[in-house]
């Protein structure tokens, strides 16, 4: 089974100490925020053990920085899981819901939403503690890479919308997935949870660019793998092994190999090019504080391909067989028991 899957990983990434802590306040939280508004709604949350993903991406974070990292890594996950084929309102809705999250980081600090629902009020709150102690500089990176993620969530919804979900092609999937996935603000995240700053010249440097591209295809291809069964239940075909089957003809088995083929490709290239940082270092005549930036930067990196990873082999999230009224609502063509987009 394609959750079964194991990639050899180069390196091994610690989970944080204050997990169970983080875990219980920020399982309240979703609660009292109304992000989960059914008991058969917060069993299937709970299933998905995002507190352990949280902690193994964010391995450095304090036990307080750990509960605001837990809450806001929840948003994404909860409104990807919001679109439901059956309405064909709900792109437009979803849209008008992410144009409000995409504006929040760019309003001054506790605006209240004029979009109100239970996420948007929970991103209002979130944001405000993320952005705390950070420059402008990273505030402004953060937003940039968290409404590029918004917009293709978007993209996706609609296309699914309009029937036309299975007319990309492999490379126009797999550019299409590195924005989707949303792995370039969960890195930037990482900067936030040890409260430092990767250089904006190390940033803006193109080694460092490719890595950053290379760890979202990464981690979007193995996540397109060890999801691919809960995907086939929805019908949801953004994935790569569907695109794989689709567009070469070819048993499911062969789209699986292939598809394995291509994340190890892109680990390999990420790892030869990891090798390059001092050389990079070097050539920006960086200092001892700033080469300390970029380390911990590149360790952010690795805590999200290995610590993603680990958690997307154990969580109900992607699990091949479900029962209840989960199941249920994903088999109807969508991933969440709860409405929130409504107040």
């Amino acid at each position: 089974m394609p959750q079964d899957v194991r990639f050899d990983l180069p390196f091994d990434t610690p989970v944080s100490q204050h997990l169970e802590y983080a875990r219980a306040r920020h399982l309240r939280w979703i609660w009292d925020m109304g992000l989960v508004r059914s008991q058969a709604g917060f069993e299937e949350y709970q299933s998905w053990d995002l507190p352990q993903a949280a902690a193994r991406t964010y391995p450095h974070a304090s036990a307080d920085d750990l509960v605001v990292l837990m809450n806001w890594f929840s948003l994404a996950f909860l409104f990807d899981d919001q679109f439901d084929a059956n309405q064909p309102d709900r792109a437009d809705k979803i849209a008008e819901v992410a144009r409000e999250l995409i504006v929040t980081p760019l309003r001054p600090a506790g605006s209240r939403p004029r979009v109100v629902c239970p996420i948007t009020l929970a991103w209002a709150e979130v944001w405000g503690q993320l952005a705390e102690g950070m420059s402008l500089t990273w505030q402004t990176r953060f937003a940039a890479s968290w409404g590029r993620f918004l917009v293709a969530h978007c993209e996706e919804v609609d296309l699914a919308a309009r029937g036309l979900a299975g007319t990309l092609g492999i490379d126009e999937y797999a550019l299409f997935r590195r924005r989707t996935v949303g792995i370039h603000h969960s890195i930037d995240a990482g900067e936030r949870s040890r409260r430092f700053e990767v250089p904006p010249q190390a940033m803006a440097h193109p080694l460092m660019e490719r890595m950053r591209d290379l760890a979202a295809d990464t981690i979007g291809f193995m996540n397109d793998i060890h999801s691919f069964e809960r995907e086939l239940r929805r019908g949801d075909g953004h994935n790569l092994i569907c695109v794989l089957q689709r567009e070469r003809a070819g048993s499911w088995q062969d789209a699986i190999d292939e598809a394995n083929r291509m994340t190890q490709a892109c680990l390999d290239e990420y790892v030869e090019l990891q090798a390059r940082i001092p050389q990079m270092c070097d050539e920006l005549g960086l200092d001892q504080d700033e080469r300390a930036g970029v380390r911990m930067g590149v360790e952010a990196i690795q805590h999200w391909i290995n610590g993603n990873y680990e958690w997307a082999l154990i969580t109900g999230r992607y699990a091949a067989a479900k029962e209840g009224p989960a199941a249920s609502a994903e088999l109807a063509g969508r991933g969440s028991v709860d409405d929130l987009l409504a107040v």
